[in-house]
């Protein structure tokens, strides 16, 4: 990637500041840069390293195309919300530019014009609406026939003057001024729960403590719940991008289909090569086993566009989605108004995280900001979410019973090496991975959430939970949450869990 990231030792002491930041991304370090600005002291813990989650792998455009999201939002909630979520990322579009101008900081950062186009005539219908929505709440935008690309469409709406940057390049000149302004930056530190109350008591699993005024949960799943209930408030999802090095140079701008499945474009600028960031294959975390099917799918649609020379490297990335598609950001619960949360931003983290940072700010502060009855976690609407609450749950007890009642076929001789499968032993289920050498590694297939089965993801080598998108490595360590412990070995159970005093859940 080429890019020097500091490195911070894990937290040795308890230690009291101002503001407690859980998690080391886009929303956290970007919550810090604003707070040590306004002289707050600030401590960031983060439980693997900086920069290494859903920020370090994401193709990184900063825009407030959204999908087609403006004209569902006038129909379920109104003109005027609508209009605020554009303003709000907008804003957050501007503060980024300034502060790269600001800094001179050499992240890529330049300007692009965003599209969403079409191929079907049902979604060309779609963006005809879409195309009016931008019209009542005054967005800078306009349908066109044509795309740069050999493929046939048949419309496409383009929101002007939107940007695509490095976030790792950007970040990790805001840690360097993070550290002039004295804040604190700790690594291989891991938030387990939260003491409420007057200054909320972060805990970390090596028994060390983070007291604060405020407490900020930017850990892509909150790391602590409380009784906010995000896991039945959260869809988890999967997709996947390849960088592929084409014959022809990149003609400009960011794409993305409307039609089913999504495909995404733009390009990316590494050691002086361009190469185009092809994605796709969007799916919920842990309802699919063979993951390089996805892969195969975008070199395929890369090969049908483009004159490929070879694939440089390719990644995959989770992101969490609202029951209303509108992020939650603000306090976690009524109840515990210095604990804040941001969370579901639906594959748009580059806006999403700013507008946190700055939200969480005039909160701190105690300022105005007119976004803050539109992120509040406390929202309800009836209409969607209310059907949707229902869906993400049913689905949940699905997994659960079907879980427990699968009779695995493999055994241990059957697997593949380099491959994992569930078996059973003595009568338990269990997940099994062979690696190059014959090595095999046994775990408890059941997650250390609330209990569902997890299933093994052959495309990232790991064990993925469908119902919450907790994700573990082969040997049973936690990748992303909201799971905090890893797999077992032993028959792990729901309440093992609920019963223990080191989980936010």
């Amino acid at each position: 990637m080429g890019v020097e990231i500091p490195e911070f030792s894990p937290l040795e002491e308890d230690l009291e500041v101002d503001v407690v930041i859980v998690g080391g991304g886009i929303t956290g370090l970007t919550s810090a840069y604003v707070l040590v600005n306004e002289g707050l002291k600030v401590a960031v813990l983060e439980a693997d390293q900086i920069l290494n989650g859903t920020t370090g792998h994401t193709t990184a455009k900063v825009t407030a195309q959204h999908g087609l999201i403006y004209d569902e939002f006038i129909t379920n909630f109104g003109r005027s919300t609508a209009r605020l979520y554009y303003e709000a990322n907008t804003d957050a579009l501007k503060f980024i530019q300034k502060t790269v101008e600001e800094h001179q900081i050499e992240c890529d950062f330049k300007g692009q014009d965003a599209v969403i186009y079409s191929t079907t005539d049902e979604y060309a219908q779609k963006l005809e609406k879409e195309a009016k929505a931008y019209n009542k709440i005054g967005i800078d935008g306009e349908l066109v026939d044509q795309i740069p690309f050999k493929m046939d469409i048949k419309n496409a709406l383009v929101m002007k003057n939107q940007a695509q940057f490095h976030p790792v390049k950007y970040l990790a000149h805001l840690v360097n001024l993070i550290k002039e302004k004295g804040g604190y930056i700790f690594e291989h530190t891991v938030a387990v729960n939260v003491e409420p109350g007057e200054k909320p008591t972060v805990l970390t699993r090596e028994g060390k403590r983070v007291t604060g005024g405020f407490v900020l949960a930017c850990s892509h799943f909150p790391f602590y719940e409380g009784t906010g209930f995000y896991s039945a408030r959260l869809k988890a999802t999967r997709s996947y991008i390849v960088a592929a090095k084409t014959k022809d140079n990149y003609p400009g701008g960011m794409y993305i289909s409307a039609d089913q499945p999504t495909h995404s474009l733009r390009s990316a600028t590494s050691n002086g090569e361009e190469y185009v960031l092809i994605g796709g294959g969007n799916h919920q975390t842990g309802e699919r086993n063979d993951t390089l099917e996805d892969y195969s799918a975008l070199n395929i649609f890369g090969e049908q566009i483009f004159e490929v020379e070879k694939i440089h490297s390719r990644w995959s990335a989770q992101d969490l989605q609202t029951l209303d598609k509108i992020p939650y950001i603000g306090e976690l619960t009524t109840g515990e108004p210095n604990i804040l949360v941001a969370t579901g931003f639906r594959k748009w983290g580059m806006t999403n995280s700013t507008v946190a940072a700055l939200l969480f700010r005039d909160i701190i502060l105690k300022r105005n900001n007119p976004y803050r009855d539109l992120y509040s976690p406390a929202r309800f609407y009836a209409h969607p979410s209310l059907k949707n609450f229902f869906v993400n749950n049913a689905k949940v007890v699905k997994h659960l019973v079907q879980g427990k009642m699968e009779i695995p076929q493999k055994n241990v001789d059957e697997i593949p090496v380099g491959e994992g499968a569930v078996i059973s032993i003595n009568g338990h289920r269990k997940g099994a991975y062979k690696d190059e050498e014959g090595k095999v590694y046994i775990v408890d297939t059941t997650c250390t959430h609330v209990g569902c089965e997890v299933h093994w993801n052959n495309g990232e080598k790991s064990w993925d939970c469908p119902c919450h998108g907790s994700r573990f490595s082969y040997t049973g360590e936690v990748l992303e949450g909201p799971a905090e412990k890893p797999l077992q070995q032993y028959d792990f159970t729901m309440l093992d869990n609920l019963t223990s005093e080191d989980s936010g859940y």
